[in-house]
């Protein structure tokens, strides 16, 4: 059952009251017995999923999370470094002679 907040405007007092939803408002301070009171406007409860089917990671703390945000960032800085490289490996392969063909050490030797 929610619980609501209640102030008389007669006297200002401030209660909480247990009421099932279908109920109505309550409408008598029990203070002052006037028919002077209004509900209030609450931010409501707050709840956390517990349990064998809810995931704990899915309420990381701010340090994790503050660590993984790092983490992300420097692997996406190498990133760069390593395109620099594979770029600078690129021209190296173009500047040598492409006319003869290479025969790699592993290739099979084929007689005439």
């Amino acid at each position: 059952m929610p619980t609501y907040d209640y102030e008389c405007r007669g006297c200002e007092h401030r209660f909480e009251a247990f009421q099932s939803i279908k109920d109505g408002a309550l409408r008598k301070c029990p203070e002052c017995k006037k028919l002077r009171l209004r509900r209030l406007i609450g931010t409501g409860g707050g709840f956390l999923f517990k349990g064998s089917g809810f995931y704990e990671t899915d309420y990381r703390s701010s340090s994790y999370k503050d660590a993984a945000k790092k983490d992300t960032e420097s692997s996406s800085s190498g990133d760069s470094d390593s395109k620099k490289s594979d770029s600078s490996k690129s021209t190296d392969s173009s500047s040598t002679d492409s006319s003869s063909p290479k025969k790699s050490p592993d290739a099979p030797k084929t007689e005439k």
